[in-house]
């Protein structure tokens, strides 16, 4: 008898201490949305930004997916109309790399802006945080290209309150031994540096995705 009630004890007590339990939480989907930087153009497999930034934010012991949907070539315009496809994988936060194919192919600032500004809405209705991937454009195509084109990353990241990484390629942009042999895409110790650098930036992207209550 004595045996039988403690057997119904300990599991009532078993019960109540599962129900009380925190949930295991899902990792944290973070879409990112970019060209061949992001896509992982010449590097070999496993050494792309997504795959190396998953790899640090979980050694931080921060539980995160990072989807790759970059795109090599991809302008502003490209990335705007695979968004909605992008987010049908549901992601919890977004990180946007766009507009460096704009710049290379002279595409007016005002229409990188536009496209970038659609994007930030649809992310923003949705939900979504972002963290916005700064580029410059190239002196080459001369001040007043420069002067309409830099600022459309800050401007934006103020107006939809989006986290901003200055520049993508700082720290690896125009360093040989950080890029591969055409100058424009890093290699994988280049692609080390680029991460170390928006670790921290990606950590606040996660701290703004909305905990969800169990």
């Amino acid at each position: 008898m004595i045996g039988r009630q403690f057997k119904r004890i300990f599991l009532v007590a078993f019960g109540l201490l599962l129900a009380s339990a925190p949930a295991f939480a899902a990792p944290v989907k973070i879409l990112m949305l970019g060209t061949s930087l992001t896509q992982g153009y010449g590097l070999p497999p496993g050494t792309e930004i997504p795959v190396v930034l998953e790899a640090a934010l979980k050694k931080k012991g921060i539980a995160v997916s990072v989807i790759n949907a970059g795109v090599s070539g991809d302008t502003s315009a490209s990335g705007l109309s695979r968004l909605d496809w992008s987010l049908a994988d549901h992601p919890n936060a977004a990180i946007i790399e766009l507009g460096s194919n704009d710049a290379l192919r002279g595409i007016p600032p005002a229409v990188t802006r536009k496209n970038l500004t659609a994007i930030l809405e649809k992310l923003k209705a949705a939900k979504i945080p972002v963290l916005l991937l700064g580029m410059m454009a190239p002196r080459n195509l001369g001040p007043d290209y420069a002067k309409a084109f830099d600022p459309i990353y800050p401007d934006l990241a103020k107006t939809y309150g989006a986290l901003l990484y200055p520049f993508t390629l700082d720290g690896v942009a125009m360093n040989p031994k950080l890029n591969q042999a055409d100058g424009i895409h890093p290699n994988p110790q280049g692609v080390k540096i680029v991460v170390g650098k928006l670790l921290p930036y990606a950590e606040k992207l996660v701290a703004r995705v909305p905990k969800k209550t169990p």
